[in-house]
This record gives C-alpha cells, sequence and structure tokens, in this order.
C-alpha cells in the first residue's frame, strides 16, 4: 500500500491499482509500514538536464515573440511562483491548456487564458503568432492546439515534462527537458536573473497581446437577454472570494466556466478534462469542501450533469458540507444540441429534456436551500444567500437554450479557423 502511494505521487502522478484477492481481505494480520521504499525498476527523473535548460534559456532570451504554455502539470508540481517569475522575466503572454486553468492568475497582466476547442480567442489567435513556445507540463493534445500539422510551424518549440513519452509524442521540439517542473523551472529562473535586469513592459509584442483582447472583446458573439451564462459567471466571479474553490460539470456549462470565469488562486479549479465524464462536479466539489472547509466551494453544472448525481446532496446535507450548485439550467444537454445546430442543420437528436425536474423542490427536500434566479439582481441575492448559508444551496439559473458557447474550433481544424459566431 504504501509503495503504491510513492508511484501515484511521484514522478508522473497517476493512479495506481492494488489488487487484493478476496481470501486475503477477509484475513487478519498486523499493519506494519515499512519506513524506506524500493521499487526495482521504477527511476522517475526528477532533475533537468542542465545544459538543455541552458539551451532553452538562450533560445527564449533571443526570441521577440515568447509565448509560454502551461498545462496540467504546472498545477501538479505547485510550480505557481515559479511560472509566474519566469513570464514577469522575460515579459511572455501565458496561455494555458484546459487542464492547467488555474496555473497562473488570469487576472495577472500577462494572462491570456486558455487556449483550444473552446479557448479563449486572443489566447489562440496569440500562440500562433510566437516564435518560440514554452510548453510547461503540457501535452499538446488536439483539444489544445487543433491540427498537429498545422501548429508550431515556423516557431520554436521547448518542452518540459516530467515524462519523457509525452516529448515529441505529438509534435516534435527544437529543446526537450525532461524533469520535474517545479524543479527545472526554478532553475530556468536562476539563469535568467543573471541576465535579465530590467524588464521591457511596453515592447511590441505585448502591445499585440493587448490589440487582441481589445479586438476580441467585440467581435465573439454576445447574447443580449439579461441573465446569460456569461454575465452569471461574470457575477459569481465578481462576489466570490478569490481563494475559493470551483468545479465544474461536463458539457456548456464547463466551457462557459472555461472561458468568463476567471481563477485567480492558484490551484482552485477542477473540472473532468481528459475523460469529461458527466456527474463528476457536484462530488467533487463535496470533496473538495471536505478537504478544505475553510474555504467556499461551487460546482458550476449544466441540468443534464447534475441530473446524474444530485442525489449527493444527501451526503452534502448530511456530513455539514454546504457547497453551491451554480445551475445553468437550459433544459437541454447544452453542448451536443449546439453542435447539431451548427453542423447537422439543428436536426437534433436526445438532446432536449423537455421536462427538467424543479431542482428548489429537489433541494428542499433534500435539506438544502434551492433558490431560483431569473434575473440579474435575483441571481446576486442568490450568491449572496448561498455564501452566507451552513447548508448546500442550489442556484438554479434560467439560460436560453439558444444561448452557444463562442469561441470554438472544430474537429479536424486548425486555431485558425475558430468560430467566432460574430
Amino acid at each position: 500500500v504504501k509503495k503504491s502511494f510513492y508511484i501515484a505521487e511521484s514522478g508522473r502522478p497517476g493512479p495506481v491499482l492494488i489488487d487484493i484477492p478476496k481470501d486475503v481481505q477477509q484475513d487478519v494480520t498486523e499493519i506494519l509500514f515499512p519506513d524506506l521504499i524500493k521499487v526495482r525498476g521504477y527511476k522517475p527523473i526528477v532533475d533537468p538536464d542542465l545544459s538543455n535548460v541552458g539551451k532553452a534559456v538562450e533560445l527564449l532570451l533571443s526570441s521577440e515573440r515568447p509565448i509560454i504554455m502551461a498545462g496540467g502539470g504546472v498545477i501538479l508540481s505547485g510550480a505557481f511562483s515559479e511560472l509566474q517569475a519566469i513570464a514577469e522575466l522575460i515579459m511572455a503572454p501565458v496561455v494555458t491548456t484546459f487542464k492547467g486553468k488555474g496555473a497562473f492568475p488570469e487576472n495577472h497582466p500577462l494572462a491570456m487564458g486558455p487556449i483550444g476547442m473552446h479557448g479563449h480567442a486572443e489566447a489562440n489567435r496569440i500562440i500562433l503568432e510566437a516564435d518560440c513556445i514554452l510548453a510547461v507540463g503540457a501535452r499538446f493534445s488536439d483539444r489544445s492546439v487543433g491540427r498537429f500539422d498545422e501548429f508550431g510551424k515556423g516557431m520554436n518549440i521547448i518542452h518540459l515534462d516530467i515524462d519523457p513519452a509525452e516529448i515529441g509524442k505529438n509534435k516534435s521540439v527544437d529543446i526537450a527537458i525532461v524533469g520535474d517542473v517545479k524543479s527545472a523551472l526554478r532553475t530556468m529562473v536562476k539563469m535568467l536573473s543573471k541576465t535579465i535586469t530590467k524588464k521591457n513592459t511596453e515592447n511590441p509584442w505585448l502591445r499585440r497581446r493587448k490589440e487582441l483582447i481589445e479586438y476580441f472583446s467585440e467581435n465573439i458573439k454576445d447574447y443580449p437577454r439579461e441573465l446569460t451564462a456569461r454575465k452569471a459567471l461574470k457575477k459569481l466571479r465578481e462576489l466570490l472570494p478569490p481563494e475559493s474553490i470551483v468545479t465544474t460539470e461536463v458539457g456548456q456549462c464547463q466551457m462557459w466556466t472555461s472561458l468568463h470565469f476567471d481563477v485567480i488562486s492558484p490551484g482552485t479549479f477542477f473540472s473532468s478534462t481528459g475523460l469529461g465524464t458527466m456527474g463528476f462536479g457536484f462530488p467533487a466539489s463535496i470533496g473538495a469542501k471536505a478537504a478544505r472547509p475553510d474555504v467556499h466551494v461551487v460546482d458550476v453544472a449544466g441540468d443534464g450533469s447534475f441530473n446524474m448525481t444530485e442525489n449527493s446532496l444527501a451526503v452534502s446535507v448530511l456530513e455539514n458540507l454546504p457547497v453551491i450548485v451554480f445551475l445553468l439550467n437550459n433544459d437541454m444537454l447544452g453542448m451536443v444540441a449546439q453542435w447539431q445546430r451548427t453542423f447537422y442543420d439543428r436536426r437534433y437528436m436526445g438532446v432536449h429534456q423537455k421536462s427538467c425536474p424543479d431542482y428548489v423542490k429537489i433541494a428542499e427536500a433534500y435539506g438544502a436551500n434551492g433558490i431560483k434566479a431569473q434575473s440579474m439582481d435575483e441571481l446576486e441575492k442568490a450568491i449572496k444567500n448561498a455564501l452566507k448559508s451552513e447548508v448546500a444551496t442550489v442556484i438554479d439559473l434560467t439560460i436560453d437554450p439558444e444561448e452557444d458557447v463562442y469561441p470554438f474550433v472544430a474537429p479536424g481544424t486548425g486555431l485558425k479557423d475558430m468560430i467566432t459566431g460574430a
């Protein structure tokens, strides 16, 4: 058991299967944990090759348009301060993968937000204009970079990852650094600090960043209704303390959160990014509240996903774990419906929920609070009440079924082909 925890937590973190036969489980034994662990053949690389780190530093210093792409490896290694330090030293814009959301404070002057299929438009555009990419703990998945044959042309790519199998798997790289992200970035910061004495905050590359943000703020489809997913999530961010934890379900609610909810404190955002499992967010929020009872925890949900695990309200109430469910309710499986609208001429199949249950009554039946919000005023009051509540609260927000997530990149296309809806 101790060996499995060691393997799970060291090197590239991940799950480990412990297979205990039934007859062993039924036996009686003394528990003796060894002081030292030896795993024959398991030797994760932690310390990076200093010569490759030096080459990466030289390449970054010679670049005119460097950019940092931060993935989930930054979060797993806890390399938040190191990532911010290197970004500020070379004054490079920072994009993240969706799994890396929360690796870099999204209210920082260098932050660009997530890239990819449902990434920020300005982030998708600026990474294509870079001449050097420092990819940190990221996989270059097609969900993040689109077409492999198009992404990275004319750019130098530096790839830092704990897992050597990830280097060059999806994209050929110019410099490979295998090692712990935190350790490698700390070394890079030391090397850069010896060379850089003054930060250039007015260079053309940072002006381009500002131009793209301003341009796409006016050129992404928006909706005129008073209460939209974008406005609701902006209001949630405004009222929620910065150290609060946010989880999401899967679907439009997940992508709206990625686009419109800025993660300020590192490592406070959790979503099912690999498997994309509907129903993940609510149980995850309860687990987060059990681990961190001192902070507010919010699950941003859709009606489809919440229907799958809404009975976890019983656990939340019985165990006194007062989480908030921020339910973006459009009475349908919104992401599938959006694709059927966009690519299949509105030939809908299996997406209309038709008659969702009354989520306020469901919450009350479990002993939780239920609040319906159909305007921004009602929403603000609901959030404030939920933050003061000593039991779980479900805030049921009415969202237009025709409201789609923009921008997005269609499967099989590149970041340059993103659809803005404008």
